[in-house]
């Protein structure tokens, strides 16, 4: 003998399910659509505006100032090289904690600002001190 063919007889609390599932599922997107919060401007210290220029422009530290901080770090430790010769020819020291943090001294206000927008959490600070430098 065959066994009979099940049907869906609750079909409605099935439907039901599935569309309170999509719902709860997807309430973060569109409850906080159009909500994003201001881009961050970091605020440059006096010495940082004194200077007028970074090690790189500023597009190009915005976009890549942890893949250069990467190549600083490789470079000192494996080939034990210590200047870097910007885009322009000048020379600075590769170091964040003497070279950025002496015009960007205050993470809270220029570092942790941009990183909190990006929800990223690099890990500069497992070494390096918070602000080794006195204000200035």
């Amino acid at each position: 003998m065959m066994a009979d063919s099940k049907q869906i007889y609750d079909r409605g609390m099935v439907v039901a399910g599935l569309v309170i599932f999509v719902i709860i599922t997807t309430f973060p997107f569109w409850y906080n659509h159009g909500k994003a919060s201001p881009v961050p401007e970091p605020e440059l210290t006096d010495r940082a505006k004194a200077a007028k220029e970074c090690v790189e422009p500023k597009s190009v530290m915005r976009a890549k100032h942890m893949q250069l901080l990467n190549v600083w770090r490789n470079t000192v430790v494996r080939n034990g090289k210590r200047v870097y010769v910007n885009s322009k020819g000048k020379s600075f020291d590769m170091s964040l904690s003497n070279t950025c943090l002496d015009c960007h001294f205050n993470k809270a206000e220029f570092c942790d600002q941009c990183h909190n927008y990006a929800s990223v959490r690099p890990n500069c600070w497992n070494c390096h001190i918070d602000n080794p430098k006195e204000k200035k």
